[in-house]
C-alpha cells in the first residue's frame, strides 16, 4: 500500500504539465511575434522574404508540436489510467443517486444518506448508479466526477490521505432540487470507522 500513487497526484501533475507548457509557449510565441513585427516591419523590409521549401523550418514546426502533443497525451493517459485502475483491498461502497440525495450502502447493508464515511489511507471504490434521472457525483478534493445513469453501473475510486470533511455535490442538472443535492465525505481513522460501521444508528 505504501507504493500506491494517489490519482490526485497524477491528475494535478498532468494539469500542471499542460498549463505550464501552454504558458511557456504563449510567452515564447508572443515574444517572437513582437520581434518579427519590429524586425521585419514594412519600412525595413518592403519586399517580404519567401521561406517556402525551407526543410529545416518545416521539420521543426512539425516535429516540435508533435512531440509536445505526445508528451501531453502520455501525461493525460497516465492520470486517466490512475483514475480507472482500482488497487487491491479497496473498500467497496454502493452509491445510488436519486432526486435529490445520495445513498451510500456498505457491505454490511448499512445505509447512509448524503454522508460518505470512509477510513483514512485506504482506497475507496464507489460503485455508482442512479435510481431515476441522470446525476453526476463530483468530489473535487479527490478529483472524482462521474455521471450516474439509470441502468448503467460505473465506478470511481479515490485515496483519502487526511482525516477531515470534504464537500461533494451533483453537477448534472436533475430537477428543481438539484442545488440541494450535496453532501460531505467524512474521513475517519480506521479505528473510528470500524466503530462507526458497527453502529446500528446512522452517524
Amino acid at each position: 500500500m505504501n507504493d500506491l500513487i494517489n490519482p490526485v497526484t497524477l491528475v494535478d501533475r498532468s494539469f500542471i504539465f499542460i498549463i505550464g507548457f501552454s504558458f511557456v509557449f504563449l510567452c515564447c510565441i508572443t515574444a517572437v511575434m513582437i520581434y518579427f513585427v519590429i524586425r521585419y516591419r514594412r519600412s525595413r523590409h518592403p519586399v517580404p522574404s519567401d521561406i517556402r521549401g525551407h526543410m529545416g523550418l518545416e521539420l521543426a514546426w512539425t516535429a516540435i508540436p508533435t512531440a509536445i502533443a505526445m508528451l501531453m497525451f502520455i501525461s493525460g493517459w497516465q492520470s486517466y489510467a490512475g483514475l480507472r485502475t482500482v488497487p487491491e483491498g479497496a473498500l467497496e461502497i454502493e452509491v445510488m443517486a436519486q432526486s435529490f440525495s445520495w445513498l451510500f450502502v456498505y457491505d454490511n447493508d448499512k445505509e447512509v444518506e448524503n454522508e460518505l464515511v470512509v477510513p483514512v489511507n485506504r482506497p475507496i471504490r464507489l460503485n455508482i448508479s442512479s435510481l431515476d434521472v441522470i446525476h453526476s457525483l463530483f468530489i473535487p478534493a479527490f478529483r472524482v466526477k462521474v455521471d450516474a445513469v439509470k441502468g448503467i453501473n460505473t465506478y470511481a475510486w479515490f485515496l483519502p490521505e487526511k482525516i477531515g470533511e470534504y464537500f461533494f455535490q451533483c453537477t448534472e442538472f436533475c430537477g428543481t432540487g438539484h442545488a440541494d443535492m450535496t453532501g460531505v465525505v467524512i474521513v475517519k481513522s480506521q479505528e473510528e470507522f470500524d466503530e462507526w460501521i458497527d453502529q446500528d444508528d446512522e452517524w
